[in-house]
């Protein structure tokens, strides 16, 4: 995801590159005779890098051209990409990281080090004042629960702690 004008910049840069590699790629014929599947494979791997960079590009520039009194919805697929939201958010509102900060009366360095970790140093009450600040609500929204996730998180969990257990006791010896 592009937080910014720097990021924005370094994306189209990249984007360029991908293009040129492809192009000179593409006008390899010693190598499309020598190796077509190789060839091929590079082909592919750096149209999908460069559509992957595309589509961020494009997003970022519907972001800042977005009109400050028109909504915007912003798909989110899971309460992971719930950070990706508030950046996006805010950088659609076109505020500043001081701005917001003075809007939640906290520092100017903190939203800057949440957004920057993507809110995984966020409290769960920062992460809803953010929300209402930016004014993100949520709509349709539905819940599935997967049990079978649960389980596998449980026995993840079981490895975990009889892995620790096991370097604890091999420590003690």
């Amino acid at each position: 995801m592009i937080k910014n004008e720097k990021q924005h910049g370094y994306s189209k840069d990249w984007a360029r590159k991908f293009a040129d590699s492809i192009s000179r790629i593409e006008k390899d014929e010693a190598w499309k005779q020598k190796d077509h599947e190789g060839w091929q494979l590079d082909i592919e791997v750096k149209r999908s890098h460069l559509m992957a960079l595309q589509e961020e590009i494009n997003e970022y520039k519907y972001l800042i051209n977005s009109d400050k009194n028109q909504p915007i919805k912003i798909q989110v697929e899971n309460f992971n990409k719930l950070p990706d939201v508030l950046i996006k958010a805010r950088i659609a509102a076109k505020m500043t990281h001081k701005e917001l900060a003075d809007i939640l009366g906290i520092e100017e360095q903190r939203i800057k080090e949440c957004e920057d970790q993507d809110y995984q140093c966020a409290t769960f009450c920062e992460i809803l004042e953010v929300s209402a600040a930016l004014g993100v609500e949520i709509d349709h929204a539905s819940v599935k629960v997967d049990f079978e996730e649960i389980e596998a998180g449980k026995q993840s969990a079981l490895k975990w702690r009889k892995w620790r257990e096991q370097r604890k006791n091999i420590k003690a010896l």
